[in-house]
C-alpha cells in the first residue's frame, strides 16, 4: 500500500533498460521552490521525498503532498515495496498534531496520508489515523484529505474509526491481481481488500485503489480486477507501471506502453468507475486533488 519509488537500485549488468515514456522531468516551478524551502527549513518529511516519487515536483507545485504515518518500520513484508519490515517503534501519540502543523506550514491544499502496517497494535493504528484526521481538520479546514489505509487485518472496528471521521476520500490498494497478491502482497487477502472497499462505500465513502501493472499479470487479469472494484463500490481506480526498488525485490516482468494504459482507462470508464488515473508513472496519489470529484468524459 506503500507509495513506490522510481529509482531501482539493481546493479547495471542485469538492469533492464526502461522505455522512454518513463522518463521523468526535473521538478521546476515557484511553488515546488516554496514548498522544497519548507520542507527543507522544518526538516518535514513526506513520503514524496523518501519514496522518490515522480510525481514530486507536480504534486507540491499543485498543493498536494503525501504523509506517512505511525513510523517507518512495517510489519508486513510485501515483495514490492522499499520499506523496512520488523518491529515497530511505540506508537507516538504526538504525531497527530506535528503532522497537522507540518501541513499547516507547507500550506498544503490537498493532503494524502498513508501509513505503515501495525499488525501488532490491537487497533492497527486506527486511533492514530482518526486523530492525526481530526488534528488536521482543526489547524487547516481548508485543506481536503485523501486516507490511503491498511486492511487493519479486517477487524472492521478499527476501519469504523476511518469512516467515523470522513475524510474525503479513502483509498486502498489492490495492488495487484487475484493470481500474483500472495506473491504480491504476501500477508494480504485480494478479497479481504475488496470487502475494505465494499464496507467503505456502505459507510459512505468515495473510494480508491490502486494496481501496479508489470508483474506478470495479464491484461484479461487487470480488467478482472477493476470489474472486481467496481462491483465492490470502487469510485476511483488508479493503474500506474511497477517499478523494482532493490534487487531483493520482485522484478520487474515487463514495461507497460502508455498505449495499453490509455486503453485500460477507457475500460474503466465503460465498467463505470468515476475516475481512472492510467499511466506509467502513476502512482497512487498522482493527481489526488482531482479524484474527490468525477473524471468521467463528458
Amino acid at each position: 500500500m506503500q507509495e513506490l519509488p522510481v529509482i531501482a537500485a539493481e546493479p547495471a549488468a542485469t538492469r533492464v533498460k526502461k522505455p522512454d515514456w518513463l522518463r521523468v522531468k526535473l521538478p521546476i516551478g515557484e511553488n515546488y521552490k516554496q514548498v522544497r524551502g519548507l520542507v527543507d527549513t522544518h526538516k518535514l518529511h513526506t513520503i514524496c521525498e523518501s519514496g522518490n516519487c515522480p510525481n514530486m515536483g507536480e504534486c507540491w507545485g499543485a498543493g498536494t503532498a503525501t504523509f506517512m504515518i505511525l513510523g517507518n518500520i512495517c510489519t508486513r513484508s510485501c515483495g514490492f515495496c522499499a520499506v523496512a519490515t520488523g518491529r515497530p517503534e511505540p506508537v507516538d501519540w504526538d504525531e497527530p498534531q506535528r503532522v497537522a502543523e507540518a501541513i499547516y506550514i507547507m500550506k498544503v491544499k490537498h493532503a494524502v496520508l498513508t501509513s505503515v502496517d501495525r499488525d501488532e497494535l490491537k487497533d492497527g493504528g486506527s486511533i492514530i489515523w482518526a486523530n492525526t484526521i481530526k488534528a488536521i481538520r482543526a489547524l487547516n479546514p481548508d485543506t481536503t484529505l485523501e486516507t490511503l489505509i491498511p486492511d487493519f487485518r479486517g477487524q472492521w472496528e478499527n476501519l469504523q474509526r476511518l469512516i467515523d471521521v470522513a475524510p474525503e476520500i479513502v483509498s486502498h490498494n489492490l495492488e495487484t491481481v487475484e493470481r500474483l497478491t500472495k506473491q504480491v502482497r504476501i500477508q494480504a487477502k485480494y478479497h479481504r481488500s475488496l470487502e475494505v472497499i465494499r464496507r467503505l462505500k456502505e459507510g459512505g465513502m468515495r473510494t480508491k485503489s490502486g494496481i501496479m501493472l508489470g508483474l506478470g499479470e495479464t491484461k484479461e487479469e487487470v480488467v478482472q480486477a477493476m470489474q472486481d472494484l467496481t462491483d465492490n463500490g470502487c469510485d476511483v481506480v488508479t493503474l500506474g507501471q511497477y517499478l523494482q526498488p532493490t534487487p531483493k525485490h520482485l522484478p520487474v516482468v515487463r514495461f507497460v506502453h502508455p498505449d495499453e494504459f490509455a486503453e485500460l482507462r477507457e475500460i474503466g470508464y465503460a465498467m463505470g468507475l468515476d475516475y481512472v488515473e492510467s499511466g506509467p508513472l502513476v502512482r497512487s496519489s498522482y493527481h489526488a486533488e482531482k479524484h474527490i470529484h468525477s473524471g468521467r468524459p463528458q
